[in-house]
């Protein structure tokens, strides 16, 4: 019998789509059989008592939010000898036409810097929800330049669980016995 897998869950929230997938994430890997703690990055434990650390962050101007940066460089010696899983929330993976896809695929450069310092073996980046109301007539306009055709709750949940079940996958964890359903 394999030893039940330790995961943390951590998550830096600015309107409810990071904290949403992070659940999500959660209850597919407690499904599979892992020892899971979701936590607020405010309220997260250290992660040496984990065999994997998943944090995930709200992105606004390029990176993380500055909780998830902070909980990152108090804890970086320990995360980089942890396995790391990054993933991001923002407008990129939901811009389409030809600057916005490409510009969705790009890891913005403090991002990259984050991952690379804690050598996070992932990162991931998904929509979250953009809401136009309180958006400036330049954001907005900005926004349908690069590609962005919609607002409202603009998560990928298929792509969000292709991305938890190959983390399990690689955790060694069973196939789930249910679907979580996302919300």
């Amino acid at each position: 019998m394999t030893p039940t897998r330790k995961v943390a869950v951590i998550y830096a929230t600015e309107q409810g789509s990071t904290r949403d997938i992070a659940e999500f994430i959660a209850a597919d890997l407690a499904d599979r059989g892992a020892e899971v703690q979701l936590r607020e990055v405010g309220y997260a434990p250290g992660p040496a008592d984990f065999d994997m650390v998943i944090l995930g962050s709200a992105i606004h101007n390029m990176d993380f939010l500055p909780a998830a940066v902070d909980y990152i460089g108090r804890n970086r010696a320990e995360l980089a000898a942890t396995d790391v899983r990054l993933f991001g929330v923002g407008l990129g993976p939901a811009l389409r036409g030809p600057v916005g896809r490409r510009l969705g695929r790009v890891v913005p450069k403090k991002i990259a810097a984050l991952r690379d310092a804690v050598r996070a073996r992932d990162y991931s980046a998904f929509a979250g929800i953009y809401e136009r109301r309180g958006v400036s007539r330049k954001a907005r306009t900005l926004y349908r330049l690069l590609g962005g055709g919609r607002y409202g709750d603009l998560r990928d949940w298929s792509a969000i669980q292709g991305w938890a079940t190959g983390i399990g996958d690689s955790l060694g964890l069973p196939a789930a016995s249910t679907h979580v359903i996302h919300p």
